[in-house]
């Protein structure tokens, strides 16, 4: 903890202070923050003592406040020359990252050892100037300090930053020659530095190498081979710690994120096994667990572990909201999403980029646009991610000029577009059918286009009714391999999200479901209801044909929801294929024969049906 000179008290920071009073100089230190605070704040036998300073400076005190306290000690005439003082001091720097002042103390420090070098080397690294780490690296010999094994792991760690294999290869053969290659956390650094430059043989290599291994030994190498995509190869090593090493742990866990996308239900199982093993959860296991079904395409689990995580006592962090965002939104589970964002304001953890980007898509995805609207502009910093968010979320939306517009805007900016922004503004040219706007954009993109371009692209022509064309892009989508994917709808009640597949009779309320459904489908012939069994618009992604129409999964969806909810209360359903012609037509008329509010979002966009019309005007 800080001393936060601009929002805390002067009571506060005793309060802070008052966790010293198990040691002898607890009322020392509250005696010396107040002479620091208060010029005029006068008490006699205040003495400015070397073990007084140092108890401070190893509690990192914020920038201002250690600026005070280094001017206290230059005014001294015994501290400034202690070396003591001169290392916590640049520690503390560093630790603000302040690298200039940490650099000032030790340019003007006469007498350097190796602990010197290491504190001006590690602040370099961790501020990520790792060539100026390497420098000062080279200059101890200059200066006549020999390396200690802590030093070769920091240089390391400036190599791994680097990505530099040749600057690795040379410290490894001074580790070897120095005697320092069977050190522990040598060998942990090697690890390291050889998966960063991909070179996962020689990193093995080490491992094996190694006469003493700790957790983090094992996790140097699942983190290389997660880093360089081979998720097998690091379940394999996850595998041979529970045999012959140290019992994977959170970090363990952590290591494996860079490569859990899209893995087996084998690998989801095992990464669950090891979650459950874990005899302490950590706030950091929940995250990965989290993580790792959102990445995995799992919201609705990953939610539920969100909960169970609040059920243990443990409370979200930044982290812990960003990770389970984009789920709330997948689920279209709004209750949850505003309740989490309710949490963000009272625990004050905004300004945070990638948690407000989370709020944008999370808003967007349930439909509210003016909430994520409201998110951005309360944004004191903005990435292309946000402004991208926003531009899908008019584009969701059907607001296709406001996407066009604040794409330019963010152009104006001087922000670069990437191809994620460029989809974006092409999904919302062809959800408002502005085919000019769209040919423009395509034309504008530099990179060879790619497959969620071409999507994009085609359902602008789709709309323009140019269907040569269509069929051109499609069959250059078919020779990549993409497939049809089985439709699922979802929809949010009482905090539990209920999933239903294209003729699906799991559900509890099966029966009672296609009963409601039944009497649906007899009042919608009475209005004139005809099934529409040839896709309108020429769907491109199709629910199994096999599959009756009256039976689609956004229709059950809505008969439970009809079912378990009061009269007048809004349906909330997520799709994650397009809704086909045939049930778009059931949405309006069971919205009018019902009298709800239904609001359906698929993959293109959202339909708001109220009374029998759609927000879309049939164009989607």
């Amino acid at each position: 903890m800080s001393f936060d000179h601009n929002s805390c008290s002067r009571v506060a920071i005793l309060d802070h202070l008052s966790c010293f009073r198990h040691f002898p100089v607890a009322k020392q230190l509250q005696t010396l923050v107040l002479s620091i605070l208060k010029p005029n704040f006068s008490q006699q036998n205040v003495v400015l003592t070397e073990n007084l300073c140092g108890e401070i400076l190893d509690k990192n005190p914020d920038i201002k406040y250690l600026k005070k306290l280094h001017s206290r000690i230059c005014i001294d005439h015994d501290l400034p020359s202690k070396s003591s003082i001169a290392i916590k001091l640049m520690k503390a720097y560093a630790a603000c990252g302040e690298f200039v002042s940490t650099r000032h103390i030790f340019d003007k420090s006469p007498e350097k050892d190796v602990v010197f070098f290491n504190v001006m080397i590690i602040s370099y690294v961790n501020n990520h100037l790792y060539g100026n780490g390497l420098h000062v690296f080279k200059s101890m010999a200059g200066d006549g300090t020999n390396p200690d094994h802590y030093t070769y792991s920091c240089v390391l760690k400036a190599s791994s930053g680097l990505e530099d294999l040749l600057v690795g290869l040379q410290i490894h053969a001074a580790v070897v020659r120095v005697g320092f290659g069977l050190n522990m956390f040598v060998g942990n650094g090697l690890i390291s530095m050889y998966g960063k430059c991909g070179c996962l043989v020689e990193g093995g290599r080490v491992l094996d190498e190694m006469p003493y291994r700790n957790v983090v030994s094992w996790n140097s190498l699942v983190s290389a081979y997660a880093q360089n995509g081979q998720f097998d190869d690091a379940l394999e090593v996850c595998r041979e710690m529970e045999l012959v090493g140290p019992k994977p742990n959170a970090r363990t866990m952590a290591s494996l994120l860079p490569a859990v996308t899209n893995t087996s239900l084998d690998s989801v199982s095992l990464v669950k096994e090891m979650f459950m093993k874990l005899a302490h959860k950590s706030l950091l296991s929940w995250n990965v667990m989290i993580a790792f079904y959102v990445n995995n395409a799992m919201p609705a689990e990953a939610v539920a572990v969100f909960s169970q995580m609040e059920a243990h006592g443990v409370e979200p962090d930044a982290i812990s909201i960003a990770s389970v965002l984009p789920a709330c939104g997948d689920l279209s589970a709004l209750l949850l999403g505003r309740r989490i964002h309710e949490y963000v304001i009272r625990k004050r953890l905004q300004p945070n980029l990638s948690l407000e980007n989370a709020l944008i898509d999370m808003y967007a995805k349930c439909g509210c646009l003016e909430y994520a609207r409201e998110v951005f502009d309360q944004m004191k910093f903005r990435d292309v991610v946000s402004w991208t968010s926003m531009i899908s979320a008019y584009g969701m939306n059907g607001k296709g000029r406001d996407a066009v517009s604040l794409f330019s805007r963010m152009q104006d900016l001087g922000l670069n577009p990437n191809s994620i922004t460029f989809a974006a503004v092409l999904s919302a040219c062809s959800r408002a059918g502005l085919l000019d706007e769209g040919k423009y954009y395509f034309k504008s993109m530099t990179e060879e286009c790619g497959q969620v371009f071409m999507s994009c692209y085609t359902n602008i022509y789709a709309k323009a009714g140019r269907w040569k064309d269509v069929r051109m892009v499609r069959s250059i989508m078919k020779t990549k391999g993409i497939k049809n994917m089985l439709g699922v709808s979802n929809l949010e009640l009482d905090g539990q999200v209920h999933s239903f597949l294209a003729g699906d009779q799991s559900h509890p309320q099966s029966k009672q479901i296609y009963g409601e459904l039944d009497v649906l489908v007899g009042k919608m012939k009475e209005a004139g209801y005809v099934p529409e069994t040839d896709s309108a618009l020429h769907d491109i992604e199709e629910e199994d044909q096999d599959c009756l129409l009256a039976v689609h999964s956004e229709k059950l969806a809505i008969a439970f929801a009809i079912l378990n909810t009061p009269p007048g209360t809004p349906i909330r359903i997520t799709k994650n294929l397009r809704v086909c012609g045939d049930c778009h037509i059931a949405a309006k008329l069971i919205s009018k024969i019902v009298g709800r509010d239904i609001i359906v979002r698929d993959t293109n966009r959202f339909h708001h049906f109220y009374n029998g019309v759609c927000s879309c005007d049939d164009y989607w």
